[in-house]
């Protein structure tokens, strides 16, 4: 999902280029630690206070970290900070492989491997609930840049392009890639959720998971 400003995704991108910087070394003090002050990151990094407080303006200028004023017995309160929900996405999740698990679990059971296509369908119809308003009162060429701001709010990376037959959406990243992969299913929801949202004819002309440099879809009517 795209936020103001810099993309996560690109924020996530220049911060592993900077493996070992102290930027990455102040959230990872901070994932392990719990909320610190500058003083306490300070000491940790081995490097001026003054230095510490450059890195955390950064850092919360872009997001990753918040604030607390916290009173203490004596002196004067002192500024503890903590990461946010954005910055726990830097570090690494493995969504997939419980979500692979569950899935071949469920296939290799001839008893529930016909729930698997009852779980692609139930996520469409989830999503077009999710999604329908959206598109209301909209024309299609409205609703064909609703469905991009959508589908970029969920890291899809989506370009328009229009050529002499109409227009074509192409999604240059897929973040259910490891499920796709596994599951044509994913894929065949997602045109179908395309077509519903748009009311009118979609064709995937390429796709990641077989393989294609991007997911392109040829949207009829433009």
């Amino acid at each position: 999902m795209e936020q103001e400003g810099t993309p996560m995704g690109l924020q996530m991108e220049q911060l592993f280029k900077q493996d070992g910087s102290t930027r990455q070394t102040v959230l990872t003090l901070l994932k392990t630690h719990g909320q610190m002050n500058a003083g306490e990151l300070a000491k940790h990094l081995q490097i001026t206070e003054m230095a510490v407080r450059r890195h955390l303006s950064t850092l919360e200028r872009d997001g990753l970290i918040a604030p607390t004023i916290v009173r203490q017995a004596m002196g004067r309160p002192t500024h503890m900070f903590s990461l946010t929900e954005q910055a726990e996405l830097i570090f690494p999740k493995n969504y997939h492989v419980l979500a692979l698990d569950l899935l071949e679990e469920l296939e290799d059971d001839p008893e529930t491997a016909a729930i698997v296509d009852r779980l692609f369908e139930a996520r469409k119809r989830k999503l077009i609930e999710r999604y329908a308003y959206r598109m209301d009162g909209k024309t299609l060429e409205e609703k064909v840049a609703e469905l991009a701001s959508i589908q970029n709010e969920g890291g899809y990376m989506v370009a328009l392009e229009n050529d002499e037959s109409g227009m074509v959406l192409h999604e240059y990243n897929c973040p259910i890639a490891q499920v796709a992969n596994r599951y044509q299913q994913a894929c065949q929801c997602e045109l179908a959720l395309f077509r519903q949202l748009l009311g009118t004819d979609v064709e995937r002309t390429e796709c990641l998971a077989k393989g294609g440099g991007k997911c392109s879809y040829r949207i009829a009517g433009l």
